[in-house]
C-alpha cells in the first residue's frame, strides 16, 4: 500500500512535469491550471490502473498449486467507471496440495481455502468437503473429528451442482 501510494503521488509530480515542459515549449501559453490539472488526473490515473491490475498481479504471484475458486468484483457509486468495467477486488483460492483425505471417510477431503483482498491481508480457513454428497463445511467454527475420522458438530452445507470449491477439491 505504501509503495502504491508513492507510485501515484511520483506519477502526479510526473504529469505535472510533462506540462511544464510543454508550456515552456509553447512559450508559457498554457493556461496555469493546467499543471494542477494534469498532476491530478495523473494521480487518478495510477490508482485506477493500480485497482485494476491488482487481481492479476497477485493471481500470476500465486504458485501452481492454486486454484482460483471464486472472484468478486467491485462495483462502487464514488467509482462510476466500475459499472462500465468492473475490477476484481478480492478472490478465494485452494491449495491443491493441501487436499486431505482419511482411508476411513473415503467421500470426505480436507482443503485449505485462502481469502485474498485488496487491501486485507490473506486469511485461511480449513474446509471438509463430502464429494459424494455435495456439501461442505466450515472447519473453523468448532467442528471436531471422531476417533474414526467422522466429522461431529459441522454446520454442512448443500451446495449447487458446479459448486467450484467442491469441484476443485474433488477433482484432486
Amino acid at each position: 500500500m505504501f509503495l502504491e501510494l508513492i507510485g501515484t503521488i511520483f506519477a502526479g509530480f510526473a504529469f505535472a512535469g510533462v506540462v511544464l515542459v510543454l508550456n515552456k515549449l509553447t512559450g508559457g501559453r498554457l493556461p496555469k491550471w493546467t499543471t494542477p490539472v494534469a498532476a491530478g488526473l495523473g494521480m487518478i490515473g495510477m490508482t485506477i490502473a493500480s485497482e485494476y491490475s491488482w487481481y492479476d498481479r497477485t493471481r500470476d504471484q500465486l504458485p501452481d498449486e492454486m486454484a482460483i475458486v471464486q472472484e468478486v468484483e467491485s462495483r462502487a457509486f464514488y467509482r462510476p467507471w466500475t459499472y462500465a468495467v468492473p475490477f476484481v477486488d478480492r478472490f478465494a483460492a485452494i491449495d491443491t496440495i493441501s487436499v486431505r483425505s482419511n482411508e476411513n471417510v473415503p467421500d470426505q477431503r480436507l482443503v485449505d481455502l485462502y481469502f485474498f483482498g485488496r487491501w486485507a491481508p490473506v486469511s485461511k480457513v480449513p474446509v471438509a468437503v463430502n464429494c459424494v454428497e455435495n456439501s461442505r463445511a466450515n472447519l473453523a467454527d468448532g467442528a471436531e473429528f471422531a476417533d474414526d475420522g467422522l466429522l461431529i458438530n459441522a454446520d454442512w452445507i448443500s451446495a449447487e451442482a458446479n459448486d467450484p470449491i467442491i469441484e476443485t477439491t474433488c477433482g484432486v
